[in-house]
């Protein structure tokens, strides 16, 4: 791949206002698990390698599971994952590919339903800035490294 500029070098207070959000972030309700499972699923739909690379390391780091680890971009079609990890992963679908229909009623009211309005709030934040990392990583083809 053909080199392209860093924006973290290029802009760097760009990135310190994404750190801003990220540090907002980490003080809310969403459970530190949860949080990993929505920055894998919406990197995989993205098609982010640095950023599945990772978060599928912090998930592990956090007492996640490879097999539902593994199993998330199937998540529909396995027992692994809860009521409302299963409402939040559809939610995370759904704005990411938000161009496509939206965020549908049913979507929205279960997470509304099993989140409440401060989390499901929250939720939408951490979904939204995910992409915009994707979007950084993906558009600048920021690599993952070997370990």
């Amino acid at each position: 791949m053909n080199k392209r500029i860093i924006i973290k070098q290029v802009e760097p207070k760009a990135y310190d206002a994404m750190f801003g959000l990220e540090k907002y972030l980490s003080q809310t309700q969403i459970e530190p698990s949860l949080k990993e499972l929505i920055k894998i699923r919406v990197s995989q739909i993205n098609g982010c390698g640095f950023c599945i690379n990772l978060h599928t390391k912090d998930a592990r780091k956090m007492g996640e599971t490879e097999q539902r680890i593994y199993a998330l971009s199937a998540w529909r079609e396995t027992p692994f994952f809860n009521e409302t990890e299963r409402a939040v992963l559809a939610l995370a679908e759904e704005i990411t590919h938000i161009s496509v229909k939206g965020v549908s009623d049913e979507t929205y009211n279960l997470a509304f339903k099993l989140l409440g309005e401060e989390r499901l709030a929250q939720t939408i934040v951490s979904i939204v800035v995910i992409n915009a990392w994707n979007r950084i990583a993906v558009s600048t083809h920021q690599m993952p490294t070997l370990d």
